[in-house]
């Protein structure tokens, strides 16, 4: 290979890398989470940086295979999305994931809270995460990396500022706070399917801190949930029982592929237990999700399974809560 050659060809590597937003060492200067303030809103980082290639001081530590995974089926998004109904890029996006490994907790391995990007280790949430704030960069034709941790940061955090307290740790937070910010619409009308209503009662987290490294010794933080769990308590939502989850016409008219679909549960202290995408196939609507089951491999899958039958055997899921990204 001659000079010419070598200096094209790592010119065109240093590009791609730029471009990609690629950072792959722990921020050694971020400041601690006292010191902005642990239950109160903090500077996001559309206020903290300076443009939008600029990613902010408290983003965790990620692989650089992560940051160009998501240039990469951002690309080819973008690219498609004038060809694909919003609801084809959708499942495009979270299909790009099945055979990811399902991996609990990925959020909460720092002492102080950061901005945790990762793609090779998905839980029900971060993957619906993944895919909405991939999603909502596509339908914008947005291709950085930056872009992606922007979004991400909106979805996760309430009005997008980072804290602890402030991650939307139930789903019925991310679902009114996501909806307030305008990036996805409840699905809960007409009646029937929606039959059903949910009186609120959350406060796992505040009784059980103690199985939560992040709330350990944590006093404050744990006042602060208990008073979002305290306001949010009381509330009645519509949700579609799962008897109502057999193949219908009525069903096929209401949910769309792509659809987030949460499990509703009637165990103390939750309102619900897990969270995946609508997938309609001929029997009925499935469940593209992270699984934490071993007979889906523990990772995320179209199973053959279809959802009612998957509810029907689950005493404590008892029915549905369904979101549509905007």
């Amino acid at each position: 290979m001659d000079m010419n050659l070598k200096y094209t060809f790592l010119c065109l590597i240093l590009f791609v890398f730029s471009a990609c937003g690629a950072k792959t060492e722990r921020n050694k200067n971020v400041g601690s989470e006292e010191a902005m303030g642990d239950t109160l809103p903090v500077a996001s980082s559309s206020v903290l940086t300076a443009g939008r290639d600029t990613l902010p001081a408290y983003l965790d530590s990620y692989t650089g295979a992560d940051s160009v995974l998501v240039c990469r089926i951002l690309h080819e998004a973008v690219g498609k999305r004038r060809q694909l109904s919003h609801e084809q890029l959708v499942l495009m996006i979270a299909r790009k994931f099945i055979g990811v490994p399902y991996v609990a907790h990925t959020l909460d391995r720092n002492d102080e809270e950061k901005l945790v990007v990762n793609l090779h280790g998905l839980d029900c949430t971060t993957y619906v995460e993944t895919v909405t704030a991939l999603t909502r960069c596509a339908e914008n034709g947005e291709t950085r990396f930056a872009d992606y941790v922007r979004r991400l940061e909106q979805l996760r955090y309430r009005g997008g500022k980072i804290s602890y307290v402030n991650r939307l740790h139930y789903f019925h937070w991310w679902l009114e706070d996501n909806s307030r910010m305008g990036f996805v619409t409840e699905i809960n009308t007409p009646v029937p399917p929606f039959t059903a209503v949910q009186t609120l009662k959350i406060n796992y987290m505040s009784q059980n801190a103690r199985a939560y490294d992040m709330l350990k010794n944590r006093l404050e933080r744990v006042a602060g949930l208990k008073r979002l769990e305290d306001a949010s308590n009381g509330t009645n939502v519509r949700y579609i029982p799962k008897t109502l989850l057999n193949d219908s016409r009525l069903l096929r008219k209401v949910i769309r592929d792509g659809d987030i679909i949460a499990i509703v549960t009637s165990k103390y202290n939750l309102d619900t237990t897990h969270l995946g995408f609508a997938v309609w196939h001929k029997d009925g609507i499935h469940l593209l999700n992270a699984s934490s089951l071993k007979r889906n491999g523990c990772r995320v899958v179209e199973p053959a399974e279809s959802f009612f039958h998957y509810m029907m055997s689950r005493p404590s899921s008892i029915g549905i809560r369904v979101a549509r990204i905007k």
